[in-house]
């Protein structure tokens, strides 16, 4: 078996980086995702694991490759990983940060943009039967100019998101642990507020905090009745920071105008409802889904592969291992 097991696809970026360093590695070539039995076949004498999201690495994975040496994750979350197992294994967990950025932050605007106006549903209008023509009172949407945008995580993608929405006249209102600087807080023009504040204050409120134990179901029924029944949620962070079954009821409820989903709290299942909603957008984790992204984030995963190979320190490494 081969050294190094990638248990899906990558860019050819970081496939071709493998094979000029002139290692051995293989590639799962099988329909659909990898099945846990497919993984733990191929990785018996494996050093190097690379994964996407959409592989878990439990500890039965882990002790099933008793060579391991690094599970490089193909995305800014690890979530998959269990990465305190694999680090009392002696084993690094690295990640891809920050390539995501930009990408990440473009689709959500696009998503923020598509709700209010309304385009997804306007599309689904024409495919399916057309309009009889113009008229002053139909498809009304909203425009975005002087309305506040409610970001909860101001981190890289929320600083980006921030930073293109300024250039639509939004307001912008963030909360997290602790506020950016004020020079930072300026450039953005941006203004920090509680959790609350920003959940009852936003027009459109947008998910950007990582997933913990304490951001799970970071908003339940509780904050939907708190939210103005015009505004409208995105999430392309992570999806059990909401609570669906609550959202479903917030909609249906018309406690809020519209959702835009690109993660799911049971993906890749999505509950059961929301598609049937026309106020909903709902994308399948196309969040950093750009060339540009992928392949860098392809190169940093074929750089770790090669530097644990030769013996040199990798980046990004996230689970506390030196």
């Amino acid at each position: 078996m081969s050294k190094i097991y990638l248990s899906a696809k990558l860019p050819e970026l970081g496939t071709n980086l493998l094979k000029k360093a002139g290692l051995d590695y293989q590639v799962y070539e099988g329909v659909g995702l990898i099945s846990k039995k497919e993984l733990i076949k191929n990785i018996s004498d494996c050093e190097v694991l690379i994964c996407p999201l959409s592989t878990q690495v439990d500890r039965e994975v882990i002790d099933a490759a008793p060579e391991l040496k690094l599970i490089a994750n193909f995305g800014a979350g690890f979530n998959n990983i269990d990465s305190a197992y694999a680090k009392e294994k002696k084993i690094y967990v690295t990640n891809t940060p920050v390539v995501s950025t930009n990408a990440t932050a473009e689709l959500t605007a696009g998503l923020i943009i598509s709700l209010s106006r309304r385009i997804v549903e306007g599309d689904r209008l024409m495919h399916d039967q057309g309009f009889d023509g113009w008229a002053p009172l139909f498809f009304l949407g909203h425009e975005l100019k002087n309305k506040t945008l409610g970001i909860i995580g101001m981190g890289q993608i929320g600083q980006a998101l921030a930073r293109m929405m300024n250039a639509f006249g939004m307001k912008i209102l963030y909360t997290q642990r602790r506020p950016l600087t004020p020079e930072l807080e300026k450039k953005l023009q941006a203004t920090y507020a509680s959790q609350a504040e920003v959940i009852q204050q936003a027009d459109v409120l947008t998910l950007h905090a990582p997933l913990t134990e304490e951001t799970h179901h970071l908003l339940t029924n509780e904050a939907f009745e708190q939210m103005k029944d015009t505004a409208f949620l995105i999430n392309a962070a992570r999806g059990p920071l909401i609570d669906e079954a609550a959202l479903l009821q917030a909609l249906k409820n018309h406690q809020i105008a519209g959702a835009a989903l690109d993660v799911y709290e049971f993906e890749p299942q999505v509950t059961k409802g929301l598609e049937k909603l026309s106020n909903v957008i709902l994308t399948p984790h196309i969040g950093n889904a750009s060339v540009e992204a992928r392949d860098q984030m392809a190169e940093i995963v074929a750089n770790n592969a090669i530097a644990i190979e030769k013996h040199e320190s990798i980046k990004h490494i996230v689970n506390g291992l030196d």
